[in-house]
């Protein structure tokens, strides 16, 4: 008994899955025409002006599409003209760098050359301190009183100079 149970529960399962996919068929053929129905009413009534729609907003897009690339074009050609503006301002610029550049160059030059000559100068002179440091000693020793002599008599001169003029002005 156990057997026949059993195998009638299969029996009953068997059938419920057949009538099943039946109906799911059904329903999918009635939905499938029902869609292909309402899509061919459609095109009926709007297909002869959606064409022309069509057309009309494919040339509205072509016309959008090259405004916008003449744009691109133009822009690009300004940033070219902006960017060719910039490379000469620099080559300028640089330009002018290099010559600031030569002209420090030259004046460094100038200051190590002058600064040379300084030096020399100052050899010079030291070495003239020296040769007159070295000859008024020698000298002094042997003329010492002519010096005394000829430095009295300028001064006896500039006091007698003064004197008469002091007596001119208040006489």
């Amino acid at each position: 008994m156990i057997d026949i149970t059993s195998g009638d529960q299969g029996n009953h399962r068997i059938a419920r899955i057949g009538r099943q996919p039946i109906a799911l068929a059904a329903v999918a053929l009635v939905l499938m025409l029902t869609a292909a129905g309402s899509i061919a009413l459609w095109r009926a009534t709007a297909g002869s002006s959606t064409e022309p729609d069509r057309v009309v907003s494919a040339r509205q897009i072509q016309l959008r599409a090259a405004a916008a690339s003449e744009q691109l074009v133009e822009r690009t050609k300004a940033l070219e003209f902006s960017q060719q503006e910039s490379i000469d301002q620099l080559q300028a610029l640089q330009d002018q760098v290099q010559s600031v550049k030569r002209l420090l160059a030259a004046q460094q030059n100038d200051a190590k050359r002058l600064s040379d000559q300084v030096g020399a100068v100052a050899g010079a002179i030291d070495s003239l301190r020296q040769s007159f440091a070295a000859a008024p000693a020698t000298e002094a020793s042997s003329d010492q009183p002519k010096a005394r002599h000829a430095t009295n008599r300028p001064k006896l001169h500039a006091t007698r100079g003064a004197q008469h003029r002091r007596a001119k002005s208040h006489g």
